[in-house]
């Protein structure tokens, strides 16, 4: 006892000496160096590739060996004069494609008829595709792509809500160059895309998921009106309806199937105009209609990654006047199967990737400096009668074709070669020396047969010589040898990733680590916790398993599968952290009911991430109405059906009831009381949310607009008082409450505070995910007296605090990916899009119940084993060796992350799986950083010391 007296006062007058920033600054440099660590090593893995300011024009083709258009146009024969450019966000092939492609028929399966029917009884001017989309499948980068015909990069995906202008050369500038006029319609992106190029346009905002018919409705009320109108070339109307449905329902659900067929009626319109307005001398008498989408979507109706269902996509072209008779077999990639009617029906594929420089050789402009896709034959061959008549009459239509294509691949090797070229002198690094001499070569050599064979042939064609067909295949294939190992080689070695400055990054994160185990050390030393307790042995064992379960954890991530498992490794290691605590709680007899309800909730967690797993992977049933995995368990039941609704309200009740009960304590005074009695107030505020915007229930009482409104803009603003009230309160009133209750209200004030929007945000499963928080809390803190009251270093609580941490983050149906994010709940309360607001709702739905409510609950732990006398600068030293110590493990498994990242730059997942997860994991450090620092300065504040230790001779 002598020795404890004697350490409180000893803590009590370094801590006077040192002041509350002395608590404070370890803190906030270990934030800058992780900022500065995270920047440098960012800029070297996430760059993108070299832009190149360049732009073709039409006199470029005279430096190539290649045949240039006769007619006044610019590089090939222009086959189409006019395209209508239909894109119909998130298009699944399977929403296209017939059923009878598929193993098993689905709901949303032949809801566009219309392009099924046009392609079987037009086979030969109307064609399915089954287009491939190139990871990332964010819209901005499908757009970019689907443009410039170059690969996406990661880092793009940063802008997905804030598209910049593009400046590369890409399609929509070559219209503009060459004369050509584009009318736009639909989502906006176009327009912050190409801010200065479109004739007319009709924007529509576009990150409102919940809105479903407002892009849809404007692009209906200009399009089919447009169609008659004389200026414009290219037409682009961009719905966004499926998209938005995907998001809030999922692709199972009765609005989207509502979309699809809407979509049928419109493309049905749209076809009957263009098919009586294409007769000879008729304004569409050689337009070309294509309907594509700009990637899939999962299930779920989430994309940005690179799955089957993500990047499969459907591309629909259709020509108007009469077609070729036929591809030649070999660049015909049609797939036939018969249709529920019986009809044949051709679906052939193609890769998005193709779709610039192949539109671009419809139109007759010069492709895209920085395209490397091929032009696609089978598109291509659409617009096969305009050459017809230029040929020789004894030449077929097969032949005619094949010249054509055989020198519009000549010019689009020639583009990609100038572009390889260019790209290997301008960029940092480039191609290595080796691959630039196999391109090179296979170049030479197409170019060789080009020289000396294939363009004697065709200039033999005006003597009417044989054509040698063999001779042209040979020199379309060796073309598409080169363009292929190009495309492969850019798949490949596209990002330039500097090693240089990803090793200063880890290195400086490195040094972060050091820094932090130190002031951990430091500490520690002041506490001058010694080996020689009672709970000596359990000190030493409870840190040699907190390195151990770190360990685990840290290395997992070096792993793509358990990265892919990341919930139910976080799960399985806090059920073992569970075990050891029963054991420990058998030996020493005491908290054995606590021991086991701990493992029962981390039970109960399993349960919750498997479901949330399932969800990621396949099944829609998640997504109906609610973003709660919780209401369609059992959707067959209609017991289970009311409870799914009323459960949640009956425990957000319970949990204002506990709030009400607990400002019933002696230190709840004013202002906590009323501080208190205002989350209480939001609590019923969410319960009226619900009840508004259910089916379930009369919401007549209070109109739908205030319910789904008004009153989550009530609740916000709550809260926003609630946190600006703690933030500054305790600058003008200090407090007269001993240490241990002052920290146990401050606390108890900040997590309420914030407890309303984070369950606001979550959804129905809110409340349960909070209850679980607050149960699990509860055991962990009492975990920390197992020893009693000279217990143990608290590293092996915070390392559970953590674990438990991170299975809430799944167990609230997160996952680290982008189609892991609830855009929906960003809008709770709001119809228009305004970023940095609907950013920080994202935020808080996100990361509110695994980084916002765990670290600024943490104080909890020292308030659990605060002893009287200790005096609050025993508490600052305890408060900041855990919040650094906290703060050490979420770093330790971010370094690893990053590790990981480097290793492993080069693996087939790397921008589908490892990217995803650094990103989440360097937010997720940054964020528990950042909100670390918030709470250090919220809680080291200077309330009422205990008189005992006013001196340190007390």
């Amino acid at each position: 006892m002598k020795q404890t007296e004697t350490t409180s006062s000893s803590v009590a007058a370094e801590g006077r000496k040192r002041g509350k920033w002395g608590y404070i600054w370890p803190l906030w440099t270990t934030l800058l160096l992780h900022l500065l660590a995270i920047l440098l090593f960012t800029a070297g893995f996430l760059l993108t590739r070299t832009e190149l300011p360049y732009h073709s024009q039409c006199s470029d083709v005279s430096l190539s060996p290649c045949f240039s258009s006769n007619n006044g146009s610019c590089w090939t024969k222009p086959a189409v004069n006019r395209v209508v450019l239909i894109v119909l966000d998130a298009l699944r092939f399977d929403f296209v494609a017939p059923s009878t492609f598929f193993a098993e028929s689905k709901p949303w399966m032949d809801k566009l008829p219309v392009l099924k029917n046009a392609a079987s009884t037009r086979p030969l001017s109307a064609r399915i595709f089954k287009a491939i989309a190139d990871p990332p499948t964010t819209s901005l980068q499908r757009l970019k792509g689907l443009t410039t015909g170059g690969l996406p990069t990661f880092v793009d995906v940063g802008n997905s809500f804030g598209a910049p202008a593009i400046v590369e050369d890409n399609f929509i500038n070559q219209l503009v160059q060459n004369g050509k006029k584009v009318v736009m319609m639909g989502d906006d992106t176009w327009t912050q895309l190409f801010p200065h190029h479109f004739e007319r346009s009709y924007p529509y905002p576009s990150f409102n998921v919940k809105d479903l018919h407002t892009v849809d409705n404007g692009c209906i009320d200009h399009l089919l009106p447009s169609l008659y109108e004389e200026d414009w070339d290219v037409l682009i109307a961009h719905f966004l309806g499926v998209d938005h449905a995907g998001h809030i329902f999922g692709v199972d659900s009765t609005p989207m199937i509502e979309k699809l067929e809407q979509y049928n009626t419109i493309l049905e319109k749209v076809i009957e105009v263009l098919e009586n307005q294409s007769g000879p001398g008729s304004s569409h008498e050689n337009t070309l209609l294509v309907v594509m989408g700009d990637h899939g979507q999962t299930l779920n109706g989430d994309h940005g990654g690179g799955s089957a269902e993500e990047v499969e996509t459907a591309l629909f072209a259709m020509s108007f006047k009469k077609p070729l008779s036929s591809v030649p077999a070999e660049f015909d990639s049609c797939s036939i199967q018969q249709d529920l009617d019986g009809k044949n029906v051709c679906i052939s594929s193609m890769q998005q990737l193709d779709f610039a420089v192949t539109i671009s050789a419809l139109l007759g402009i010069p492709f895209p400096y920085g395209s490397i896709g091929h032009i696609n034959p089978e598109l291509y061959a659409l617009g096969a009668d305009s050459w017809n008549s230029d040929a020789s009459q004894k030449l077929s239509e097969s032949d005619v074709w094949m010249q054509n294509y055989a020198n519009a691949l000549c010019i689009n090797s020639w583009q990609v070669k100038r572009y390889v070229d260019a790209y290997s002198a301008s960029s940092a690094v480039g191609f290595s020396h080796d691959e630039f001499s196999r391109i090179a070569s296979i170049y030479a050599q197409a170019e060789n047969h080009w020289s000396h064979s294939t363009k004697k042939i065709l200039l033999d064609r005006q003597n009417n010589s044989d054509i040698s067909v063999s001779a042209l295949k040979k020199q379309i294939d060796e073309y598409f040898k080169f363009l292929t190992a190009v495309t492969e080689l850019a798949r490949s070695k596209w990002t330039e990733f500097d090693l240089n400055m990803m090793g200063i990054g880890i290195g400086i994160m490195l040094i972060s680590l050091i820094f932090q185990v130190f002031t951990v050390l430091r500490t520690t030393k002041e506490h001058d916790v010694t080996l020689s307790s009672s709970g000596g042995s359990w000190i030493v064992n409870g840190s040699i398993l907190t390195i151990f379960l770190l360990a685990i954890r840290a290395f997992s991530f070096l792993s793509n599968s358990y990265i892919l498992e990341e919930g139910k490794v976080a799960n399985f290691l806090l059920s073992t952290s569970g075990v050891v605590t029963l054991r420990q709680s058998v030996i020493k007899g005491k908290l054995l009911i606590e021991s086991i309800g701990f493992l029962i909730l981390s039970t109960f967690c399993q349960f919750a991430i498997e479901v949330g797993l399932s969800k990621q992977a396949a099944t829609s049933a998640f997504m109906k109405d609610y973003t709660s995995w919780i209401i369609n368990i059992a959707s067959g039941l209609p017991v289970w059906d009311y409870a799914a609704e009323v459960v949640p309200i009956a425990v957000l009740i319970l949990l204002a009831a506990w709030l009400y009960k607990a400002t019933r304590g002696s230190f709840f005074d004013w202002p906590w009381k009323y501080f208190i009695l205002g989350t209480i107030l939001s609590y019923m505020l969410i319960i009226a949310h619900w009840i508004t915007d259910s089916n379930r229930f009369d919401g007549a009482l209070i109109p739908q607009s205030v319910g789904r409104t008004y009153i989550p803009r009530i609740i916000y603003a709550i809260a926003l008082g609630q946190l600006l009230f703690l933030t500054f309160g305790q600058l003008f009133k200090k407090s007269n409450l001993d240490c241990k209750t002052n920290l146990v209200a401050k606390t108890t004030s900040m997590l309420s505070a914030w407890s309303s929007t984070v369950i606001l945000l979550s959804g129905k499963q809110g409340p349960m995910v909070a209850f679980a928080s607050i149960f699990g809390g509860c055991f962990i803190m009492k975990f920390v007296n197992i020893e009693g009251k000279d217990g143990p270093h608290r590293s092996f609580s915070i390392m559970q605090w953590s674990l438990f941490a991170t299975c809430l983050f799944f167990c609230s149906g997160h996952w680290c990916a982008f189609d892991g994010l609830r855009y929906g709940a960003a809008f709770i309360g709001f119809e228009e899009f305004v970023l940095v607001r609907q950013a920080i709702l994202l935020t808080i739905d996100t990361f509110g119940f695994s980084i916002i409510l765990p670290v600024f609950g943490l104080p909890f732990l020292v308030a659990s084993k605060y002893q009287a006398n200790h005096g609050k600068h025993f508490i600052f030293t305890q408060l900041s060796q855990m919040y650094t110590t906290y703060g050490l493990i979420t770093a330790i498994t971010t370094t690893f992350t990053i590790l990981c990242v480097t290793i492993q730059r080069r693996h087939l997942m790397v921008w589908g799986l490892f990217a995803p997860k650094f990103v989440f994991d360097v937010f997720n450090l940054i964020l528990t950083d950042v909100f670390i620092c918030l709470a250090s300065i919220y809680y080291f504040d200077q309330g009422r010391d205990d008189p005992e230790v006013k001196s340190p001779g007390g």
